[in-house]
């Protein structure tokens, strides 16, 4: 910053030095994950209210294995129960039992706050000391073990079995519930990245955004990842976000990627009107992107939305070729809520398919802020 002979900072820099600031906040509150700026499809519904996650036993998920062990092969698989444990604390102990960290193989990770299940491999020859220093973790039990020819990837997982336990819904819960879920049964849902995305203060995206403008940011090379990963997240959401409040959920528009539910193959969409009945039928939905270097940008109509929401927030697509990228489809279909009403309390039951998120699914039944992230300072910045 220059000054000038008296030592005064010149007019015209303060002011683009406040532009600068103002600007960087504007774009920092639109960065924060918040669930009130996430749009639901069932606004005129009143949602049940309650809690969730008063205990980690309120919160069951047990994992949809993509594939089962064949009984042989050159790695050790074992299904497991754990409480009060992360995924990641499991993968250190094993690390800490002397089995190097690229080796031990997870589909998926599973929260602190529940009781999950879920399959975790390691090569045959740490298997006596893996399982042992699982067992030796209190909260945590081996269910099953068995082998395997290749190691457990990410992604190996068809989806997650969720029961959740919803107390103080009071006596209208449960038909809340219901003529939500019936609306949600014709429509989906927004598949709305959840706030376990985003961190304790729902604020990763913001680090993410400074990385990639080269600000500074703590954290290891990991971390660092994973705070792009939460901006190209955000850029979803909020894409997702429009298009809900456009009223474009159960439409796709010119230029639209559009992927099928029932294979997962993907087309581009040259004729929405042609289109309209197959996204009423809820066979295919439109996707969005997750901004990377292998992923394709959408024409028309729907590329100039995309456009529109990167320049607000102040980026460019390329800023974020450090990541692969993907696309992610805008809805959830088939995730049928069975509902069980005990006293003042419900139990929910229902299947997601992997990478979506129960709180979002949560958040439109009971219009609640589920898991909400905790307002406090920032950590972003060096």
């Amino acid at each position: 910053m220059s000054r000038d002979e008296a030592g005064a900072v010149p007019a015209d820099e303060r002011r683009r030095d406040g532009d600068r600031r103002a600007l960087d906040e504007a774009l920092e509150h639109a960065l924060t994950f918040r669930w009130s700026d996430l749009t639901t499809v069932t606004p005129d519904l009143p949602g049940a209210g309650g809690r969730v996650r008063a205990d980690p036993e309120d919160f069951v998920v047990r994992e949809l294995p993509l594939y089962l062990p064949s009984g042989e092969g050159s790695h050790a698989y074992a299904r497991v129960e754990k409480v009060g444990w992360t995924t990641r604390d499991l993968q250190r102990a094993l690390v800490a039992a002397g089995i190097p960290p690229q080796h031990v193989g997870v589909a998926g990770l599973k929260d602190k706050m529940a009781r999950t299940e879920q399959w975790l491999s390691v090569p045959r020859r740490h298997e006596a000391a893996a399982w042992a220093a699982l067992e030796a973790m209190p909260g945590v039990q081996l269910l099953e073990t068995g082998r395997h020819r290749n190691k457990l990837g990410i992604g190996h997982l068809r989806g997650n079995a969720f029961r959740v336990r919803v107390r103080d819904v009071g006596p209208e819960g449960a038909g809340r519930v219901r003529a939500i879920a019936a609306r949600m049964a014709a429509c989906g849902v927004p598949n709305y990245l959840g706030p376990q995305r985003f961190g304790r203060f729902g604020r990763n995206a913001v680090d993410g955004w400074r990385l990639v403008r080269g600000e500074r940011v703590h954290g290891d090379v990991r971390l660092q990842r994973f705070f792009v990963s939460a901006l190209q997240s955000q850029v979803f959401n909020l894409l997702l976000a429009e298009r809900v409040r456009d009223g474009l959920f159960e439409r796709v528009i010119a230029g639209d990627w559009a992927r099928k539910h029932a294979t997962g193959g993907t087309f581009e969409v040259a004729e929405a009107e042609v289109e309209t009945p197959r996204v009423a039928a809820l066979e295919i939905s439109a996707t969005l992107p997750l901004h990377g270097k292998k992923v394709r940008l959408s024409g028309g109509e729907a590329g100039e939305r995309e456009a529109r929401v990167l320049d607000a927030l102040g980026l460019r697509w390329t800023d974020l070729v450090r990541r692969h990228g993907d696309r992610r489809i805008t809805r959830v279909v088939g995730a049928d809520v069975e509902v069980e009403a005990v006293g003042d309390d419900l139990w929910l039951a229902f299947e997601l398919p992997k990478g979506s998120y129960a709180t979002t699914l949560l958040r439109e039944l009971l219009k609640v802020d589920v898991d909400a992230p905790l307002d406090g300072p920032s950590s972003s910045g060096p």
